[in-house]
């Protein structure tokens, strides 16, 4: 059951239990005004959200109203109450939400509602804010504010109201599901006005480009490239003339949260699948050529952030032999680089963001960066970011292209089957066979540091087992070359 008639997603559970986000801040009643403030402004200079104060960050709620808890002294209400007019400016669009819990306790709810045309700082110093995930960074240094500055010019964009937008031009298939999402009881364009996607004017609703982008059927209708472009290339380069290499080129133009299900459907479709061995077990598990997780991640942060203003290029996926790129138009955010993208979050389509976290394509906001480095990580390859020519790119690396022959399947049963019973030193033969594909003695010798009598007893096993084979014409060779069975 919702609690505010501000923010209908909004439930004690979800308040005393949610995990803090960029949209969610939680304050104990111990909490000074004064750092109220300071958390205030860090959502108004992002992508706004509410404050919750008499609720621990433990999700314990503490009666702002009580004075049998400590502190020993009662809340001063009104220091709370007048916080936004005292330490704010310029003045700032906060509705203070004051509500007693069925249980009696009393607690607040600070609605914030961002702006992006103005920088919001503390009046008695100066200080701006910029929340960041679930954390409050600042005071900012100058440097800092300069660029948060100039990436709210950008911002602007996705809040433009679009007059010329024709609503019979809306995915009512979309819409419905996030009114449901959202268990909001009125219509749909009530809905987006309480979001801030669309405003009321004389003629009635008028939707915003953020609105437009979410849930129009094709919003590169009205916003020019707002699409995606697949390319799959023969090869590791991009070739032109007679040596032209492509080999597919798809367009995708629908609404993001569409755009994300049919790229999620069509990218999975399109990797191919290697064979990672588990050294732990001697078992081969099937995996794609890049996570998932880091592939559908790259979509949907590029989907967010991107500059739409640019309208040069449409988001590019381009798909090589060994890697995957994804581009987007516009320069990193502020106080984001290529250095610090693993731990640095900023939104710079706040609107878009948080509708995409409400339809549950966002799992944890500003999270999405750290899960590609981390889905990456598991397979021992680390993502590239490039931010150069107003256009970010993502490259995720796979090792697909290192692995020239195909395992057989039998073959891969032998190694399972006699795992158990093979020593270390055979089981890193097999490891080095899988990685080089092939191998001699001297580059088995080279990894393993021991004799070279040694590897040929261990060899000789893994070739009564049927594990691998010697290619070679003659008795002794020290140029015979050891692989897995191919027939």
């Amino acid at each position: 059951m919702s609690l505010s008639r501000f923010n209908s997603s909004l439930t004690l559970e979800l308040l005393c239990n949610g995990q803090e986000h960029q949209y969610l801040e939680r304050k104990g009643r111990d909490t000074k005004p004064t750092k109220i403030a300071n958390e205030l402004i860090g959502m108004l200079n992002a992508g706004g959200g509410t404050l919750v104060f008499g609720i621990a960050d433990d999700g314990v709620v503490e009666d702002l109203g009580s004075t049998s808890l400590l502190p020993s002294q009662p809340v001063d209400l009104d220091r709370f109450r007048t916080a936004v007019h005292e330490f704010i400016e310029p003045p700032a669009n906060i509705e203070l939400e004051e509500l007693y819990l069925e249980s009696g306790e009393l607690i607040f709810l600070f609605h914030v509602e961002p702006d992006h045309e103005r920088l919001f700082q503390r009046k008695d110093n100066e200080e701006v804010y910029l929340r960041i995930a679930s954390e409050n960074k600042g005071p900012l240094s100058r440097e800092e504010v300069k660029k948060l500055e100039y990436n709210k010019s950008i911002r602007t964009f996705e809040d433009e109201v679009r007059p010329d937008f024709d609503p019979a031009d809306l995915d009512r298939a979309v819409c419905e599901s996030y009114r449901e999402t959202m268990k909001f009881e009125g219509t749909f364009e009530e809905l987006m006005v309480k979001r801030s996607l669309a405003k009321r004017s004389e003629d009635g609703v008028i939707f915003k480009n953020s609105a437009i982008l979410l849930f129009a059927e094709n919003p590169d209708t009205y916003i020019a490239n707002a699409s995606v472009r697949y390319v799959r290339y023969r090869g590791n380069q991009r070739q032109s003339g007679t040596e032209f290499n492509v080999v597919k080129d798809q367009r995708f133009e629908a609404n993001i949260p569409t755009l994300i299900r049919q790229l999620e459907a069509f990218i999975e479709a399109s990797l191919r699948d290697f064979y990672f061995l588990d050294m732990s077990n001697g078992k081969f598990v099937q995996i794609p050529e890049v996570p998932k997780e880091a592939w559908l991640e790259g979509i949907v942060n590029a989907l967010c952030h991107r500059s739409y203003n640019l309208q040069g290029n449409p988001v590019m996926i381009r798909h090589f032999d060994n890697r995957l790129e994804i581009l987007n138009s516009g320069p990193l955010p502020a106080q984001v680089t290529v250095e610090n993208i693993e731990h640095e979050r900023y939104a710079r389509n706040p609107r878009i963001a948080r509708a995409l976290y409400d339809l549950g394509y966002v799992r944890e906001l500003n999270e999405g960066v750290p899960r590609i480095y981390r889905a990456m990580r598991d397979l021992m390859l680390v993502p590239e970011y490039r931010d150069s020519d107003n256009t970010v790119t993502l490259t995720l690396n796979n090792k697909v292209a290192d692995h020239k022959e195909t395992i057989l399947a039998e073959v891969m049963r032998r190694i399972g089957s006699a795992w158990e019973g093979l020593n270390e030193t055979q089981k890193r033969i097999v490891e080095i066979l899988f990685e080089q594909n092939e191998a001699k003695i001297d580059l088995i010798r080279e990894d393993l540091d021991i004799s070279e009598q040694a590897i040929r007893k261990n060899l000789k096993i893994l070739e009564m087992e049927k594990i691998v084979v010697r290619v070679s014409d003659k008795i002794r060779d020290r140029n015979a070359i050891y692989r897995f069975p191919q027939e």
